[in-house]
């Protein structure tokens, strides 16, 4: 099966330099979400869970969009702007994640664009 590029107008556009997902290996790898509205690129939320569902959304999205979806993710990497904010993330995630949840890492977020707080990239099934 050769590698596919993941495109959906339902999250932000990236800049040319990489690609919302892509699927290959039977597995759609999706790159870091921030909490960006799709149609205006405004951050979407002030607080942490109002940002980490933004971002989901997005998620959720460009896994759909690829035949897949955000039932079938094995892996996620979250990235904070403030350390002070992973209660609030986790407080948002377990919705989203109820049952079964994925592997996980977190990370420290080097740059704030545009007042984000948060960024997710995934991995799923196809």
């Amino acid at each position: 099966m050769p590698r596919k590029i993941v495109k959906t107008n339902g999250a932000p556009t990236p800049p040319p330099s990489y690609s919302q997902g892509v699927v290959a290996a039977g597995l759609v790898f999706v790159s870091g979400q921030g909490p960006f509205d799709s149609s205006t690129g405004d951050v979407v939320g002030s607080t942490i869970q109002e940002q980490t569902a933004q971002c989901l959304r997005n998620v959720a999205a460009i896994l759909e969009a690829s035949g897949s979806s955000i039932g079938k993710v094995v892996s996620a990497t979250f990235i904070l702007a403030e350390e002070a904010d992973f209660m609030g993330m986790n407080e948002e995630w377990v919705k989203w994640f109820a049952d079964d949840p994925p592997a996980r890492q977190g990370a420290k977020l080097p740059v704030r664009p545009k007042g984000m707080k948060i960024s997710i990239a995934v991995i799923a099934e196809a």
